[in-house]
């Protein structure tokens, strides 16, 4: 099986949509530091970042620095279509929210899910870089 390690700058990334909601996670981003909001009347953290909680809908949600560590639940590789192959996935993050990623620096050949990832940041064209995820 040929060897579909992706280099980060494989693949052009668009920037990100920046709303009202989520500028301080890209303001963070632009500093190396990944954040989820949790819910300070249910304790939940959550994604996407919202100003309700999706589990009790508190408007209590406060940021957190997490150390985007997590497993791969489920991932796909795309082979069609692109010059470039690549992995999406869902990695659930060690605080409990799943978040849909790319997963970067991986070999074919050991890619599994319930991999150990870690969060890497990707620069972008023209925005905040994005969370993308490598094997531990």
């Amino acid at each position: 099986m040929a060897d579909t390690t992706e280099a980060p700058a494989a693949r052009r990334i668009p920037a990100p949509a920046v709303n009202v909601e989520s500028k301080p996670f890209w303001d963070a981003a632009e500093q190396g530091k990944f954040l989820i909001k949790r819910c300070k009347a249910c304790g939940k953290a959550h994604w996407y970042p919202r100003n309700l909680c999706p589990h009790c809908f508190s408007s209590e949600t406060v940021w957190e620095e997490s150390p985007g560590e997590g497993v791969i639940y489920t991932y796909s590789v795309m082979h069609r279509n692109t010059p470039v192959p690549y992995a999406i996935a869902y990695v659930n993050l060690d605080e409990g929210p799943a978040v849909l990623t790319n997963i970067i620096d991986y070999d074919a050949a050991t890619l599994k899910i319930g991999a150990r990832v870690k969060v890497k940041w990707t620069p972008t064209e023209g925005g905040p870089p994005v969370f993308t995820f490598a094997p531990v």
